[in-house]
C-alpha cells in the first residue's frame, strides 16, 4: 500500500491494518519529513484518543490529514502509532 499526496509518497508498506475501512500504516513506514503534529485530537470510545498530523508536500499544508494513536486502548493495541490518512490523500 501507499500513501500519496500530490505526487509525493507520503508512507508505503506492505503490512498496513485495515481498521474501519482505514489502511494503519507502521510508523517506519511513514515518510517524517512530511509531517508536523497539531493539537488536534479526538476520542474513539474503543480506540481511545488520537493526535494528528499536518502534512506539507511542496508549500502547500493539509491540515490534520493523518492520524494515529500512541496510547490505543486494548482492543486496538495493534495499531499503536501507526499512521492513517483522510481522503485529501490517495491510499492505494
Amino acid at each position: 500500500m501507499k500513501a500519496v499526496l500530490n505526487g509525493t509518497v507520503l508512507a508505503e508498506s506492505d503490512n498496513t491494518v485495515v481498521v474501519e475501512g482505514n489502511h494503519y500504516f507502521p510508523p517506519d513506514s511513514v515518510n517524517m519529513e512530511f509531517f508536523s503534529l497539531t493539537e488536534h485530537s479526538t476520542h474513539c470510545p474503543w480506540k481511545g484518543d488520537s493526535s494528528y498530523y499536518d502534512i506539507t508536500v511542496d508549500g502547500s499544508t493539509q491540515s490534520n490529514a493523518a492520524w494515529f494513536y500512541s496510547s490505543p486502548k486494548e482492543k486496538a493495541s495493534h495499531i499503536k502509532d501507526h499512521v492513517a490518512f483522510y481522503g485529501v490523500v490517495t491510499v492505494s
